[in-house]
């Protein structure tokens, strides 16, 4: 098992985490499979959360208020009707730690059709001093199969039983379903070379006071689910979206085996979102080929 790293950090508060360990966990999470309905996208909601033009930042802290690094969203609509572009980037390069450990890890995902689902995803880490990666996944949706490549050689093909997301943008569509307190619902996921149920629960509603938004009514959610994905995550996680039209992804907050880390927004911007628009300074450029180029 890999050590604990910064990178691995970053997506353990940006995605789902497990609810327990082992047989217990998975039984529990296939217990609601069989009870909660899976989760549907929210016409109006899709409309704002893919507008193209979505950015989203958030520094990342340890228990102590230590900054460890930043977290970059981003959606952009590409030429294809119908098709969007989530990116992703994690830097530790305003953080405490990044002459010690460096990590510029960048993530793009491609969705289209009505329920956003993946076609393609591709990853570049680097991690450390040594430590590189390049990953491509192939998601064939219509036949429910996945081919997966590491460093340009093949690493497996999978069969799968229905359509899935991939960890981003399970924890990017299901902000944009009905999150209604007391109604958890449930997410298909490719994780661990394998389809989960992620089972996402509304837990209350709540306002926080101090956030770069200002004083905002938000909605607590909860995902639960067993898989570890590219990254070793323990812990729960809890998210606090803004309980409006435009569902912003306000805190973040994980467990880990010593204290906990929290993701707050720290910029927004979102043209279809009048309700705030533009907040903070510290934006994505908007150069398509950045992510991608920047990580070969």
């Amino acid at each position: 098992m890999r050590i604990l790293l910064l990178a691995a950090v970053a997506i353990t508060v940006l995605l789902p985490q497990p609810g327990g360990c082992g047989d217990k966990a998975r039984r529990i999470t296939e217990s609601f499979a069989s009870v909660y309905p899976e989760g549907e996208l929210i016409e109006t909601l899709a409309a704002v959360g893919y507008s193209g033009a979505e950015k989203i930042v958030w520094d990342l802290s340890w228990s102590g208020g230590i900054k460890l690094g930043e977290i970059h969203v981003e959606t952009v609509a590409l030429k294809q009707d119908g098709c969007y572009e989530i990116r992703a980037f994690i830097t530790t390069e305003r953080g405490a730690i990044h002459y010690i450990y460096p990590v510029s890890d960048r993530h793009v995902t491609r969705v289209r059709g009505e329920k956003k689902l993946p076609f393609y995803y591709e990853v570049w880490q680097k991690e450390g001093y040594r430590y590189q990666a390049h990953r491509i996944f192939e998601y064939d949706q219509e036949n429910n199969r996945i081919c997966y490549t590491k460093n340009g050689r093949l690493e497996g093909e999978y069969e799968l039983k229905g359509e899935v997301n991939n960890e981003f943008s399970s924890f990017f569509n299901s902000r944009l379903m009905r999150l209604k307190v007391g109604r958890p619902f449930t997410v298909p996921t490719f994780a661990d070379k394998k389809r989960v149920e992620v089972a996402v629960h509304p837990l209350k509603q709540e306002i926080l006071e101090d956030t770069i938004l200002g004083p905002v009514q938000t909605v607590v959610v909860l995902p639960v689910m067993t898989f570890r994905g590219l990254y070793d995550k323990t812990g729960d996680t809890v998210i606090w979206y803004t309980d409006d039209e435009c569902r912003v992804p306000v805190q973040i907050r994980s467990k880990i085996a010593i204290g906990s880390l929290t993701a707050r927004l720290s910029a927004y911007e979102n043209g279809a979102c009048t309700r705030y628009f533009r907040v903070g300074n510290n934006l994505i450029q908007n150069d398509s080929n950045n992510v991608i180029d920047g990580g070969k």
